[in-house]
């Protein structure tokens, strides 16, 4: 059974009336990584938050299928929406300061989720916590357990919400954006750390981003969206050696010629 199943999903706001995602289909496997490129506005997000259920309900009309191990994350109750999330479904954002508290220590809150959905002791979370930090490459983990998010540099703080999200071990992390608020030397970093988190433990990563040079450093199989559709999809490498849309050649095209070949 594949992992997760997007049947024909549509996503209209009420708010502008806009149809923000338009007739997607999109299955991800157990271990698998897919990238869900587009530009600003394609849509890419809007299909990640509903797949997560963080979509609002009462803020757009959706309608179609979003099968996580065969439960609709549309239609199911929210206590049965909560028992995906988080052991099932964890969520890496674009910004990480924007993800953490900064008035709660970064051992705390990557511990939250064991808070959540589990019910291990104080201290078991805790080692929980510790193991996950080490997992994701923070150095001296029982020191910066006690530190605050503003005490991490830019790097060191995604890899604590990354940490956070993995706690649980989930079967899939859908991250949004993760490397754009790094440098170009961490954004490589934070890249290798997912695949060799995926490779390690099969979880099945789904990347959004806007930049196919960085979906071709991690992600096997590709998907590429424009106004709310998607338009291309295969395995990576086919498709920047044959793309198929004009859309994608255009994305191709626009990546700076030293990272198309790195």
């Amino acid at each position: 059974m594949a992992l997760v199943e997007i049947r024909d999903l549509r996503v209209r706001f009420h708010s502008t009336g806009k149809e923000a995602v338009r007739g997607v289909d999109m299955t991800i496997e157990p271990g698998q990584r897919l990238g869900l490129v587009g530009e600003s506005g394609s849509g890419k997000t809007v299909t990640a938050m509903a797949l997560s259920g963080l979509l609002q309900r009462g803020s757009a009309a959706l309608s179609g299928q979003v099968l996580f191990q065969g439960r609709d994350v549309l239609t199911c109750p929210r206590e049965e929406l909560r028992a995906i999330q988080g052991p099932g479904i964890g969520v890496v954002f674009q910004e990480p300061m924007t993800s953490l508290n900064p008035l709660i220590r970064v051992g705390c809150q990557v511990e939250e989720v064991l808070r959540l959905h589990t019910d291990l002791t104080a201290d078991q979370r805790r080692e929980r916590a510790l193991e996950a930090m080490v997992q994701v490459g923070l150095p001296e983990p029982e020191v910066t357990y006690e530190k605050y998010p503003h005490q991490l540099s830019g790097g060191q703080r995604q890899r604590a919400v990354i940490a956070s999200a993995m706690v649980i071990h989930p079967k899939l992390l859908i991250c949004d954006e993760p490397t754009t608020a790094l440098d170009v030397t961490v954004q490589i970093q934070i890249l290798r750390l997912l695949k060799s988190i995926s490779v390690r433990y099969g979880v099945a990563i789904l990347l959004i981003s806007h930049d196919l040079s960085v979906v071709r450093r991690l992600c096997e199989s590709v998907a590429v969206m424009y106004r709310g559709r998607i338009v291309e999809r295969g395995n990576t490498e086919d498709v920047f050696a044959s793309p198929q849309d004009d859309y994608t050649r255009r994305l191709i095209a626009a990546i700076p010629t030293r990272k198309r070949h790195e």
